[in-house]
């Protein structure tokens, strides 16, 4: 059973900066592709960014420029560094390992709950 546990969430000001890490259990970080979605209130979970085993990432218009994504595979962490937060960023956020096979299933975080207010 694969086991992703985030922190790094909190209060912070509109323009702040925080950085999430998502930590993962098991012995096959390296090989899947992972990623970090959010749920503000009120809304449907949406994908904010993923980061492939080579490294390719994708982020979603609203964040780009502003989040960085990035894995560490020899300490089974990924990732995301937060700048110029906006209060329309205020959401959980939960990080996701996606399947490498398909008979696989994908695995998801409890959480983190980020808050930009001032």
């Amino acid at each position: 059973q694969v086991q992703l546990v985030e922190s790094g969430g909190g209060l912070v000001q509109p323009g702040g900066s925080l950085r999430l890490s998502c930590a993962a259990s098991g012995n096959t970080f390296s090989r899947n592709t992972m990623g970090w979605y959010r749920q503000a209130p009120g809304k449907e979970r949406e994908l904010v960014t993923h980061i492939t085993s080579s490294g390719k990432i994708n982020y979603a218009g609203s964040v780009k420029g502003r989040f960085t994504i990035s894995r560490d595979n020899a300490k089974n962490t990924v990732y995301l560094q937060m700048n110029d937060l906006k209060v329309e960023d205020t959401a959980v956020y939960y990080c996701k390992r996606f399947r490498f096979y398909t008979y696989e299933v994908d695995y998801w975080g409890k959480g983190t709950l980020v808050t930009v207010s001032s």
